[in-house]
């Protein structure tokens, strides 16, 4: 019970670190720093937050497959693979992909190589991938707070 209060917490404190970030962080850079030095902080900022990301889900991970062995164990009928260690790793792999192909790619338009899309797609792309993410974890919270 313990460890599920603390896989609820957890995904909790995620899933407001992503929002915090998207929604607060970066906007207010915006609104009051000349665009360049906006958007270098705003790269940081998103930098770190990969990477709490990161953290967040291998632990979340492992803390789902041991709730689930659990269960089997006590001779629950349920698969090995839950739809919360689905939304965990959905979350985990659009992150990799934001912060190692994507956030390369957007460096590159900016330093004006030639990419397959232009810095306005990739831009919105990773704003999309973002966005989903943080209802993935939100999803994931939510679900969390319901189990018992």
């Amino acid at each position: 019970m313990k460890l599920l209060r603390f896989q609820s917490w957890l995904a909790g404190v995620w899933a407001g670190v992503i929002i915090a970030v998207g929604a607060v962080a970066a906007p207010t850079l915006f609104a009051t720093l000349e665009r360049q030095v906006a958007g270098q902080g705003a790269g940081r900022i998103f930098g770190v937050e990969a990477r709490l990301s990161l953290a967040f889900a291998v632990i979340l991970f492992v803390i789902e497959r041991r709730r689930v062995r659990d269960l089997l164990e006590g001779g629950a009928k349920i698969s090995v693979v839950s739809p919360n260690l689905l939304l965990t790793l959905g979350a985990l792999f659009l992150t990799v992909f934001g912060e190692f192909a994507l956030h390369p790619m957007i460096e590159a338009t900016k330093a004006g190589q030639a990419t397959l899309l232009s810095f306005g797609a990739l831009h919105g792309l990773s704003a999309t991938l973002y966005w989903l993410k943080a209802v993935l974890v939100a999803i994931l919270a939510w679900r969390l707070t319901g189990q018992r």
